[in-house]
């Protein structure tokens, strides 16, 4: 398999964490830019190295774990890319530069699993995996942006000031891009599920079958979906509503990896 594009990413998501570190460290515009310039190369040479790998194993690239951990990496990176152009908020990048950093060296540098393919595929199937794996990145990012609410708010409230907590974004605005994440992260899986259960339809001729899959996702949407219509009233905003976004993503994760692999019958790391 083709290296060139591993190292590039790794080069371009390295240098673009060193310059979100500056960035906040010294609050130099260039230096931001910088690193949104090596972000955005990253997520492109991101691309062409989950490409190469899916053209080596000759399958998806949410055929095993790795696969589906580095796509989910290279979501996160878009989904944050977004989010910073919207909100032109950058001293948030250090803190997810260094998941998406080590989520693809981890995925790319271990062995690909051997398993036979799956037994679903088309254009259905695969918008079905990865807008699941979108709503995975999009909630990853509300619960970073939540940590860091609940430590910059501890901070303030300490009067332990420094010049990088005043570089941190306002807790008003972590709020608002928490719940744009959120909402991104609700449009997704909804679609996602949606998809799913035609799929199941076009496979086994029902809409449903019980699948503990099917139920904690269910659970996540209901979840997401009250934490995004709390999130905004008085006696829920703050860090009791950050609070409840990390609770989720819990949830979140166990969804992803125990219930995967240790109960679903029909997903495997999606």
């Amino acid at each position: 398999m083709n290296h060139a594009y591993l190292i590039l990413t790794v080069l371009a998501y390295s240098f673009s964490l060193a310059m979100y570190l500056g960035f906040l460290n010294t609050g130099k515009n260039l230096t931001g830019r910088a690193a949104t310039l090596f972000l955005g190369l990253g997520i492109v040479a991101h691309y062409f190295a989950l490409l190469e790998r899916s053209r080596g194993l000759h399958t998806v690239p949410y055929h095993d774990l790795y696969g589906s951990l580095s796509l989910f990496g290279w979501l996160l990176a878009l989904t944050y890319l977004v989010l910073e152009l919207i909100h032109q908020q950058r001293s948030v990048g250090p803190f997810v530069l260094s998941i998406v950093l080590t989520v693809f060296l981890a995925s790319h540098l271990a062995p690909p699993d051997r398993l036979s393919p799956t037994p679903a595929h088309g254009p259905v199937f695969a918008l079905h995996v990865t807008l699941s794996i979108l709503a995975y990145a999009a909630f990853a990012l509300s619960f970073v942006l939540s940590l860091i609410y609940l430590g910059e708010e501890r901070l303030l409230r300490n009067r332990q000031m420094g010049n990088v907590v005043w570089r941190l974004p306002p807790l008003d605005l972590l709020e608002r891009m928490s719940r744009s994440s959120v909402l991104i992260g609700l449009f997704a899986i909804a679609v996602g599920t949606a998809l799913g259960f035609i799929w199941v339809d076009r496979l086994h001729g029902q809409f449903w079958y019980y699948d503990p899959k099917y139920v904690i996702t269910l659970l996540v949407l209901l979840l997401y979906a009250v934490y995004f219509i709390v999130a905004r009233t008085a006696a829920w905003r703050g860090a009791r509503a950050s609070k409840f976004c990390v609770f989720n993503f819990v949830i979140v994760i166990l969804s992803f990896t125990v219930v995967n692999l240790y109960f679903s019958q029909s997903h495997r790391y999606f």
